[in-house]
């Protein structure tokens, strides 16, 4: 425990003095390369309104928001060694969650970074103003070898729905307008050894000096890339995990598992076990299916339905039923046209979770969506509803 917190406490100074050095080596290579060649700079990024509301039955109050959401993305090529990039999350929030005042304006401009990357630009009674820089990485190839350093996505999930091995960027599935996902402040090391394999090492650094470290290696056996995972997470917890990839007949099966220990119970007795597996196929018009089932001995203790939507959580708190359960439906009806619907079980709040979706393409990078998300659940001994219902308009360039 000594060795974690020192390392904690360690951890902050050198993340920040790597990030200085790194970026003075880039502006050094930059300018000498600058007479040679332009650097190249793209910009993409989308546009969003969504109008929601929130009830429990159609009688009942209901909750209404809008946030008109705008993503920047910036990437630098300054050759084919060297990438940069800069990307932004800007959101206004209208509506009757943002008369909740502070404690809402906190959530949202909440960031569990080394820095504090996230405003709240303006906050008034009737709107809220955020940004945030999610993204903030330097990236060096060099023969087998890719370092990258700042804030990125390390994604070390192998399954769909839910993803134990995630432990650097744990997300909710439900969080359904985030599919960049979250990012860490993190170094991460990896090595090439040949073109089916990977030997990786990453370590992060959070907030109240706590850090996350882990190496991984995935290979490829008997047609499966498989990989294997050790290290601690958030200074808490020693983890160890594994997962698959591969298909059965015309289906492609994935799985994982993680094993969390409390570093101060080295004996186990309070460890958690998450393991997931699912199956999911691709038709010929397009379509899929898609089913998966998670295990875990210790599943969180929700107390109210609005947990699900928890933003601040690890991949150890993924389950809220010891047994949980997954399917879902895409349907193409026409090339502009989709139809979906989710469903999840968990048996041991007797509850369930059902979300259809239709999305429909208006015209060239313009998208419609209609999200409905219900939840029914047994919570404290009393039955808990939730509807949630979502009208998105998206532009991409």
């Amino acid at each position: 425990m000594i060795i974690v917190n020192k390392m904690s406490d360690s951890v902050h100074i050198i993340f920040i003095r790597a990030v200085f050095v790194f970026h003075a080596i880039f502006l050094f290579l930059s300018s000498g390369n600058c007479q040679e060649k332009e650097k190249v700079i793209t910009l993409a990024g989308y546009l969003s309104t969504i109008q929601s509301a929130a009830f429990d039955s159609l009688s009942g109050p209901f909750l209404n928001e809008n946030i008109i959401h705008n993503r920047l993305n910036f990437k630098g090529y300054l050759n084919d060694k060297i990438t940069f990039a800069a990307e932004f999350r800007n959101r206004l929030f209208t509506g009757d969650m943002v008369r909740y005042g502070k404690l809402y304006a906190d959530m949202i401009g909440y960031d569990d970074g080394v820095a504090d990357l996230s405003w709240n630009i303006i906050e008034e009674q009737s709107f809220l103003l955020n940004t945030t820089i999610d993204r903030l990485w330097l990236d060096l190839h060099h023969n087998k070898f890719q370092l990258t350093i700042g804030r990125q996505r390390i994604n070390w999930g192998q399954t769909f729905v839910w993803n134990p091995n995630d432990i650097f960027n744990a997300y909710s599935f439900f969080d359904f307008d985030y599919a960049e996902r979250p990012g860490s402040d993190a170094l991460r090391l990896q090595f090439f050894p040949s073109s089916s394999s990977v030997a990786e090492f990453a370590i992060k650094a959070g907030e109240e000096n706590k850090v996350t470290a882990a190496a991984l290696y995935r290979f490829n056996a008997l047609k499966y890339d498989f990989q294997i995972l050790s290290g601690f997470m958030n200074s808490e917890e020693f983890v160890a995990g594994a997962g698959w990839s591969g298909s059965v007949r015309n289906m492609s099966f994935r799985g994982e598992g993680t094993w969390f220990v409390p570093i101060e119970d080295a004996a186990g007795d309070g460890s958690t076990l998450l393991v997931t597996a699912g199956l999911d196929r691709l038709f010929k018009d397009n379509s899929m299916a898609q089913i998966q089932f998670m295990y875990c001995n210790n599943p969180l203790d929700i107390s109210n339905i609005s947990n699900l939507y928890a933003r601040n959580f690890s991949s150890k708190d993924l389950a809220f039923s010891e047994f949980t359960a997954f399917g879902q439906f895409t349907w193409v009806v026409m090339p502009l046209f989709n139809l979906s619907m989710a469903a999840m079980w968990f048996p041991d709040l007797n509850g369930y979770y059902a979300g259809p979706a239709v999305d429909y393409s208006l015209a060239q990078d313009i998208g419609f969506s209609f999200i409905w998300q219900h939840f029914d659940a047994n919570l404290n001994g009393e039955r808990s509803k939730i509807n949630q219902v979502f009208l998105r308009l998206k532009y991409n360039f």
